[in-house]
Order: structure tokens, then sequence, then C-alpha cells
């Protein structure tokens, strides 16, 4: 793993992109202090997937991906429909 600072990395890049390209990491250092590391993308890994991994990014518990299927939800009996809300919240207004 090669450490190198900005000015390093923006006069070298095509240098340093290629041992990332062939699998190592490369650590960037800003006056010494790590600001970001180029690893190269895990085989089979999406963006999404990756994320999932470190932790930063939480999926949905339900499906996905669906779109609805239009129909109405059922009502359940002695409640108000959505209609019939709407018409209430607007009364009260005026």
């Amino acid at each position: 793993m090669e450490r190198i600072g900005i000015r390093e990395l923006r006069q070298h890049a095509s240098r340093y992109l290629s041992l990332v390209k062939a699998g190592e990491t490369v650590e960037v250092t800003e006056r010494g202090e790590l600001i970001a590391l180029l690893t190269p993308p895990r085989p089979g890994q999406s963006e999404r997937e990756r994320l999932i991994a470190e932790g930063r990014l939480v999926p949905a518990a339900g499906p996905t991906g669906r779109a609805r299927s239009g129909r109405a939800v059922p009502i359940a009996a002695g409640e108000p429909s959505n209609t019939e809300l709407l018409d209430a919240e607007r009364e009260d207004r005026l």
C-alpha cells in the first residue's frame, strides 16, 4: 500500500490509478493526515452492495422496485374514507 500526498497524486495520477487498477490500495494524505483511499472495485459488487457492506446504507425492509397495483385499499367498517377526512379538514379551515 502506497501513501502519497495530494500534490504527488495530482502530478502522477495516471501512475497511481494504474496501481489501483492492478489491485493496490493507495492512501492519499493532506499534510500527513489520511483523507482518502483509492481502492479497486470489488468484482461483482455494485456500489449499493458496497455501501451496505460498509454499513453506510441500510436497505429497505420491504419489497422495492415494484409498481403499485392501482387498486384501492379497502376501508375498515366504520372508518371514514379519505374523501370524508379531507372534507372534514377543509371545513375546519373555513
